[in-house]
């Protein structure tokens, strides 16, 4: 498993700090009518739940995938660190607690996998920058890592009581 470094998260913020400004429709807008503006940041939403998931997944095709995408995200932003604002590289910021999937859980983010493969056609863009945002920020030490755990334990659950392993 490939753990987040400061790199990492920071690139992983700059997504968010991305899409909730390409979002934002300003106060007056917001404060008028607030569910549907909203509810335009559900793809960015289930992108980075899948994402955090991706991450928690110990192996196989899409827990290759989302350690690759987080390698790539760790090193462009020690990069930007470094040669950017003069940092150190490969500081890591994961989270002391680490809560893989379980079996059930795997087949839980298998059927996500599909599930963003089909809504991929329509909310691209959102979806694609809600993942990349989940799988640098889901082991991270900070708010969106302590989010992880209750989310992996979410699937965990689901898993287990589709497949009836108890």
């Amino acid at each position: 498993m490939t753990f987040v470094t400061y790199g990492g998260v920071t690139v992983g913020l700059c997504i968010l700090g991305y899409q909730l400004m390409a979002w934002y429709p300003g106060f007056k807008a917001l404060k008028k009518k607030p569910l549907p503006y909203l509810a335009q940041l559900a793809p960015f939403l289930l992108g980075w739940v899948y994402g955090v998931l991706a991450i928690l997944g110990v192996g196989g095709l899409i827990g290759w995938a989302a350690d690759t995408a987080l390698w790539i995200s760790n090193w462009l932003g020690d990069v930007a660190l470094v040669w950017g604002v003069g940092g150190t590289s490969g500081q890591s910021a994961t989270g002391t607690t680490y809560l893989p999937l379980t079996q059930a859980g795997g087949g839980v983010l298998l059927i996500l996998t599909l599930v963003m493969t089909a809504a991929m056609r329509k909310y691209g863009r959102p979806l694609q920058l809600g993942t990349w945002c989940g799988i640098c920020l889901g082991t991270s030490a900070g708010v969106a890592g302590f989010a992880a755990v209750p989310l992996a334990q979410a699937a965990n659950w689901c898993g287990d009581n589709v497949y009836g392993a108890f």
